[in-house]
């Protein structure tokens, strides 16, 4: 079975637990300001932040349980998530969002049906083969509007690959937890093998995940891109809205589906 199958379950949640809804203000923060387009003229009510227009269907995909789309719609954005992970779509249906259930290689939406789509944390790039992520882009390309914007945010290959931590062990509710990181040169992928250790080994065995994402420069994806049909407008470094350099944090890429 494929990693992104089974990893993301409630021992996901568990390890990633820091990433929450104050994290995701931050990432919003962001979204309110670099997004949209031209001012909106006399009817204010559509409007969002610096007078310009609200989109007025927002894709957050590869929501996982929901924290972006939670803090969207509290903005007042018409924004509908989608995973594969029934686990994380229950948490999200919990906290009152409508969880859509689908894969991003087959969206279960009609053409051109978002205005902006968002694609937070690194959920790009989960595919073997390369022709499997460039569908996810098709896709993006086909339930855009024409003039839709975009979003993809990933891992910048620079400081993750300088800083890699190959091995370490956290505590996880008494539960101990070993990880060991690689990179695949041939691949270029980043590899992730999560080992959880029960807190009573008696009658319990360990359960093994694994992760697997492809690092992106930022040229092989601005090219990608433009094959799928879309346009790049700028590339920053972090939520805070800095340019993009090698040594930044985050490689996010912001563009349209041209009109």
């Amino acid at each position: 079975m494929s990693w992104y199958k089974e990893w993301f379950g409630e021992e996901y949640l568990e390890l990633y637990s820091h990433r929450d809804e104050s994290e995701a203000e931050e990432h919003v923060d962001f979204v309110d300001r670099e997004l949209g387009g031209s001012a909106c003229g006399q009817d204010r009510s559509a409007c969002g932040q610096e007078g310009r227009p609200r989109p007025r269907a927002v894709l957050d995909l590869a929501c996982g349980s929901g924290r972006h789309t939670a803090v969207l719609r509290r903005r007042g954005y018409r924004v509908l998530g989608i995973d594969l992970s029934l686990t994380l779509l229950a948490r999200m249906k919990a906290r009152g969002l409508p969880p859509v259930a689908g894969d991003m290689r087959r969206l279960p939406f009609v053409d051109e049906s978002f205005d902006w789509i968002l694609n937070f944390f690194t959920s790009f790039g989960y595919f073997g083969r390369e022709r499997e992520n460039f569908q996810v882009l098709e896709e993006i390309v086909r339930v855009l509007i024409p003039g839709g914007r975009f979003l993809i945010d990933l891992m910048n290959p620079g400081p993750v690959l300088a800083n890699l931590k190959p091995r370490e062990t956290r505590d996880l509710d008494g539960r101990r937890v070993e990880i060991e990181r690689w990179y695949d040169p041939e691949t270029q992928r980043l590899n992730k093998r999560i080992v959880v250790n029960p807190a009573d080994s008696a009658g319990e065995h360990p359960r093994t995940f694994l992760e697997s994402v492809r690092l992106y420069r930022p040229e092989e994806v601005t090219i990608g891109l433009r094959w799928a049909g879309l346009e790049v407008d700028g590339l920053y470094g972090n939520f805070q809205g800095d340019p993009y350099e090698r040594d930044r944090e985050r490689l996010i890429i912001l563009g349209h589906k041209p009109a």
